[in-house]
């Protein structure tokens, strides 16, 4: 999360990739429109990258720190609803994919979290799309990811199709009591890792238990493949375990 404050319903700023029209409707704990409540959103490009952070030396992108395309922010209307204009986000690795976002009133943040979409859809759209296509398989995918699983079914974005775009809509229950609070593992807000084959980042505060509530890099995992991981993507398909060994999934980020 960057604190740009960048008042738009397009967020695109020209970028290539699917047109996803995101749909927010924010609701206080009574069920009642939140209004006067501000939403952010931000996620990566179609090939995992996000603006406004130096990615690591010798990647085809090397600096992203002066541009802002897939981040925005909007007055929720009378009915709690705001409408922003994007494209279908990409991955990156020990990730599945994603959008972020934060829920704000006055100086108070209620909420701060992501929601993800599905995998067969983003499965079809990574390997058919030109902006999408990568020499790698994806390494994460929603049954997989930590953040995912602890979130639970709750927090996936309900998408349709639309003249020439998808609508990815969902509901985001708020109380307005609430101040949202870091967690320790990547945070929704934590800085992403770097850009397709950059590996983890490391440095101070990106270690379990670091003070800016970041964990360690991912551990490395070979993706799923074949009939594992059609079991893996299809709804309701008994869940196929990794091999993480004993010491449990990868921490996230």
């Amino acid at each position: 999360y960057l604190p740009l404050n960048l008042t738009r319903a397009d967020i695109t700023e020209g970028l290539s990739g699917i047109p996803v029209d995101i749909r927010f409707t924010v609701v206080d704990e009574t069920g009642l429109p939140y209004t006067g409540a501000l939403i952010d959103v931000w996620h990566c490009d179609a090939q995992g990258v996000y603006s406004g952070f130096e990615q690591p030396a010798g990647q085809a992108v090397t600096d992203m720190k002066g541009r802002t395309f897939l981040r925005g922010v909007q007055r929720v209307n009378a009915d709690g609803s705001a409408l922003f204009h994007s494209i279908y986000p990409g991955w990156y690795h020990g990730r599945t994919t994603h959008i972020h976002f934060k829920v704000r009133h006055g100086n108070r943040t209620n909420l701060t979290s992501q929601f993800f979409l599905p995998d067969t859809l983003s499965e079809f759209l990574y390997s058919q799309v030109t902006a999408y296509r990568r020499a790698e398989l994806r390494d994460t995918l929603n049954s997989d990811d930590g953040i995912a699983i602890q979130a639970g079914d709750t927090t996936e974005g309900s998408v349709r199709e639309t003249k020439g775009r998808y609508l990815v809509t969902l509901t985001v229950r708020v109380d307005r009591a609430a101040i949202a609070q870091e967690n320790h593992f990547g945070g929704p807000g934590g800085r992403p890792p770097g850009p397709p084959g950059a590996g983890p980042i490391s440095g101070p505060g990106n270690r379990p238990g670091g003070t800016d509530g970041r964990r360690g890099p991912p551990q490395e995992a070979p993706p799923l493949e074949g009939e594992h991981r059609i079991a893996a993507l299809l709804p309701d398909a008994k869940r196929v375990d990794r091999p993480w060994g004993s010491g449990g999934p990868p921490p996230v980020c």
